[in-house]
C-alpha cells in the first residue's frame, strides 16, 4: 500500500509503499477514505511539540474508511461497512486506568508508548489496522461525504467535555475559547445536545459574529479584552440565566486568567470542564469560593469510547449538521502540501483533510 511516512522530525513526509497491515484478533484493517489534517499538524511533524512517536511513522489520527478485513471477535461489523477510525486507542488491561494512546498522533504517556509500538501507524495511508472497538460504525454515507464526516474527529472533543460534565439539555453553557476549531465545534456540540444557550467567548470578534450567524439567539458571544472583572461581568450579563457548565477549550497561547474568568461564572453547583492547552502559570482559584459553592472542577482528555456512537446519532438525525464544515481535499502525493494547508487556513469550521484513494 502507499502511504505517507515521517521518517525523521522536521523531514517532509516521504511517500512510500509499505506492505498491507496484517490481521490480528480483536483488530480490523480499514481502507482509508479520508483522514483529517490537524491544525498543527506541522508544529507535531517538526518536533516543535515534542510529541511522543517513535519514527518512522505513518501520521494522521483518525479517519473514515470501509471496513476491509474483520477478526473473530467483532459480531456486528462486515466488509464495506462504512466506520470512523477512532485514534483514542485504550489499554485493556486496566478498566480503571488505562493508558492512552493517539494511533498517528502521540503516545501520550510512557505507558502509552506500548500502545503506539504495535497500533503505530495512522490513517495517511491506503489502509489502517485498529483496534476492533475503535471501528465505530456510521451507517451508509456517500463517498463524496466521506471527507466531511472526518469532522467527526473535531465535534467528539469537545463532546467528550460536555459528557464529562453531564451537560443536560435546557441547561445554559459557557464556551470558552470558541472561535477556534475546537472552540466553534463545541458551541455545535451544546447546541445539539440541547442547550438553552451558549455563551461563546474569544478575541476574534468577526469569529464570534459568525457564531451568531451560523447559530441564531442560542449563540450570546462575549468578546475578552483582558480585564478579568470586566469580562466576567460581561459574561454574566450576556447569559439569560446562572450558567450551568463552563467549559474551557483554549489554546496554549491563553493565560490562566483567561480560564479563572469564565471558571468563576459559573453558578453555584455548577460544573467546569478543563479540555484547553493553556500552559504557563498555574490556574490561582479561590479555596473559599469553590468549596463554598460547591464547584465540581475536572480535567478531561478525548472523551469516552461510546462518545462516537452518541456523536453519529446527533449528525444522523440532524441535531448537528456537518454542512457548516468547509472542506480542502488532497491526495496522499500531496500530503506536504496538506499539512502546509491546514496550518495556514485553520479556525472555525475549516477543514482540510488527505484522501489516500
Amino acid at each position: 500500500m502507499k502511504a505517507a511516512v515521517l521518517n525523521a522530525f522536521g523531514s517532509p513526509l516521504a511517500i512510500e509503499t509499505l506492505p498491507d497491515p496484517l490481521l490480528g484478533t480483536g483488530e480490523v484493517i480499514v481502507d482509508v477514505v479520508a483522514s483529517r489534517v490537524l491544525a498543527y499538524a506541522n508544529e507535531v511533524l517538526s518536533g516543535e511539540r515534542k510529541y511522543l512517536m517513535e519514527l518512522p511513522m505513518v501520521p494522521g489520527p483518525g479517519a473514515i474508511g470501509r471496513v476491509r478485513t474483520i477478526g473473530p471477535d467483532a459480531t456486528r461489523l462486515r466488509p464495506g461497512d462504512w466506520v470512523y477510525c477512532d485514534p483514542t486507542v485504550r489499554s485493556r488491561d486496566d478498566a480503571l486506568s488505562p493508558d492512552i494512546a493517539l494511533q498517528g498522533l502521540t503516545a501520550g504517556s510512557e505507558g502509552g508508548l506500548h500502545l503506539q509500538r504495535y497500533f503505530h501507524d495512522g490513517a495517511w495511508a491506503e489502509q489502517m489496522r485498529v483496534p476492533t472497538e475503535n471501528a465505530i460504525p456510521i451507517g451508509d454515507i456517500d463517498e463524496k461525504d466521506a471527507a466531511r464526516w472526518c469532522a467527526l474527529g473535531t465535534l467528539l472533543v469537545p463532546h467528550g467535555g460536555f459528557l464529562a460534565a453531564q451537560f443536560q439539555a435546557g441547561e445554559i453553557a459557557l464556551v470558552n475559547g470558541a472561535t477556534g476549531s475546537f472552540g466553534s465545534a463545541a458551541v455545535a456540540v451544546a447546541l445539539g445536545m440541547g442547550a438553552s444557550c451558549v455563551v461563546a467567548t474569544g478575541r476574534n470578534e468577526q469569529a464570534l459574529a459568525d457564531l451568531t450567524r451560523r447559530f441564531g439567539a442560542r449563540v450570546r458571544t462575549v468578546p475578552m479584552r483582558g480585564q478579568e472583572a470586566d469580562d466576567r461581568a460581561r459574561i454574566l450579563q450576556a447569559a439569560p440565566g446562572p450558567i450551568d457548565c463552563v467549559l474551557d477549550i483554549l489554546p496554549p497561547a491563553a493565560n490562566a486568567v483567561q480560564v479563572r474568568t469564565a471558571i468563576m461564572a459559573v453558578r453555584p453547583y455548577g460544573r467546569v470542564v478543563l479540555m484547553g492547552g493553556v500552559g504557563g502559570a498555574g490556574l490561582d482559584l479561590p479555596y473559599s469560593w469553590m468549596m463554598r459553592n460547591c464547584i465540581t472542577l475536572r480535567g478531561q482528555w478525548m472523551y469516552p469510547p461510546h462518545a462516537a456512537i452518541l456523536m453519529t446519532g446527533l449528525i444522523r438525525s440532524g441535531l448537528i449538521n456537518l454542512d457548516h464544515f468547509e472542506v480542502s481535499a488532497f491526495g496522499l502525493d500531496r500530503a506536504n502540501e496538506a499539512v502546509a494547508h491546514a496550518a495556514a487556513n485553520s479556525g472555525p469550521f475549516k477543514m482540510t483533510v488527505i484522501q489516500p484513494r
